[in-house]
């Protein structure tokens, strides 16, 4: 808008319409210097000084935020007592028959045979035993030929869980028979192989066992 007509007097028609006067130059440069004065908001000295005193003032830096990592947890599985509690390891009556683990023991005696590399007869009984020390056991017919326990002798089935101390077996009887490794000795037959275990330096677990280092010994007792 052209300053001269913002300056301009108003004219006669609209003096008496709105009841104002047009003021002289000096008048207007006032009235608007005042006008100005009171509408814009200024800080006094004070004021400043007691803002940048007593508060934060933020000067457009933040800091990089470092990323936390991930702690990845493992899944937990279940302990002992619950395994028990949800009977896992249970094997119902009408799933204990012989017959039917029959083909686990197919499965059992085809990888001896080629953990052993075939078991030929030129094969050291050391090299066999050596692999058996480590071997996995589940779905072997194992006969209990010595032990402590008299009624434990001769008895002879699939073993179908083996835990730290004692092994599983279904007899022929459809019967399951829980044996302690300790104070016991079984016999394990492969291809005309007899190799015996001593169940008291067997107390691992069958994952632990592939992992352990057997020492020699001359003698051992039941």
């Amino acid at each position: 808008m052209d300053e001269a007509l913002v300056r301009a007097p108003i004219p006669c028609e609209l003096v008496k319409v709105l009841g104002v006067e047009s003021q002289t130059r000096s008048k207007a440069e006032a009235f608007t210097q005042a006008f100005l004065k009171n509408s814009i908001q200024q800080h006094a000295r004070h004021d400043l000084k007691s803002m940048l005193s007593h508060k934060a003032v933020i000067l457009g830096y933040a800091r990089p935020k470092k990323e936390k990592k991930r702690n990845s947890k493992k899944a937990k599985g279940l302990n002992a007592r619950q395994k028990r509690a949800m009977k896992i390891f249970h094997i119902k009556p009408e799933h204990q028959r012989y017959e039917l683990f029959l083909p686990l023991h197919d499965l059992w005696r085809h990888y001896i045979i080629d953990l052993c590399s075939g078991l030929k007869p030129t094969c050291s009984p050391q090299f066999v035993q050596q692999k058996l020390l480590k071997a996995d056991f589940h779905g072997a017919i194992i006969t209990v030929v010595r032990s402590k326990c008299p009624s434990y002798v001769g008895t002879t089935g699939i073993l179908v869980q083996e835990f730290k101390h004692v092994f599983k077996i279904i007899t022929k009887e459809d019967k399951l028979k829980v044996i302690p490794k300790r104070n016991s000795v079984f016999a394990v037959e492969i291809n005309g192989f007899v190799s015996h275990i001593y169940g008291s330096k067997f107390e691992q677990r069958a994952s632990e066992r592939s992992a352990k280092k057997f020492k020699v010994r001359g003698t051992i007792d039941l």
